[in-house]
């Protein structure tokens, strides 16, 4: 948030459980796609 933000306009509890959830997810699948790779890499 900025600084200049209103501290009281902050999003609903369920929408930042789904981001977190979300950024999560997200991340795994970056570290999934990463050892495939590596994983094609060092068979080839």
């Amino acid at each position: 948030m900025l600084w200049s933000d209103d501290p009281h306009d902050e999003p609903p509890e369920e929408m930042r459980r789904v981001q977190a959830m979300l950024r999560r997810a997200m991340l795994l699948v970056a570290l999934a796609a990463a050892v495939v790779m590596a994983f094609s890499a060092w068979r080839a």
